[in-house]
């Protein structure tokens, strides 16, 4: 298989991606599931993404579709790559195991599906405020923010362009 065919992969629709989970459960991996635009990736992304892959066997990441990605607010002119593009190029990630890009507003219905162990968002976010915290500390995982690199966002970086 070549390196083009293993990213594509790893790009899972919903029911495949569940299969897959039943088989890494069959085989006692701890699974790690986080979620966001990633819109353009950048160092803040991938130090975040290989802080979360450390925490368990295996990573997951729930993508935000471009129709979720607006309804975000994170400025008229995003998503700024679309969200297959995205998805492309965050299973390009050695450390990624999955990608699921999912439609709705919140990952919500994702997490409940998944059951991920460890749930991961960035440092901005209270576990209070982390949706789907209930469901991961409900089956007795643990929820974690990751501290986020200075001088890293996509916003920042979007800025710099226009300027």
């Amino acid at each position: 298989m070549t390196n083009l065919e293993i990213i594509k992969t790893k790009i899972f629709p919903h029911e495949m991606l569940m299969k897959q989970i039943a088989i890494w459960r069959m085989k006692d991996y701890k699974i790690v599931f986080t979620n966001g635009c990633f819109d353009i990736l950048h160092p803040g992304h991938i130090d975040y993404l290989s802080k979360a892959a450390d925490l368990g066997d295996v990573l997951i990441i729930g993508v935000n579709s471009d129709s979720s990605v607006k309804k975000l607010n994170k400025g008229a002119n995003r998503p700024i790559q679309n969200e297959n593009d995205r998805a492309f190029i965050l299973s390009a990630i050695q450390f990624v195991e999955a990608l699921i890009i999912f439609e709705a507003d919140t990952p919500y219905e994702l997490i409940k599906a998944v059951q991920p162990d460890v749930l991961v968002k960035g440092g901005d976010w209270k576990e209070a405020d982390i949706v789907g915290a209930d469901i991961v500390k409900a089956k007795g995982g643990v929820v974690i923010s990751i501290p986020f690199v200075e001088g890293y966002s996509t916003t920042s970086i979007e800025n710099r362009i226009k300027k």
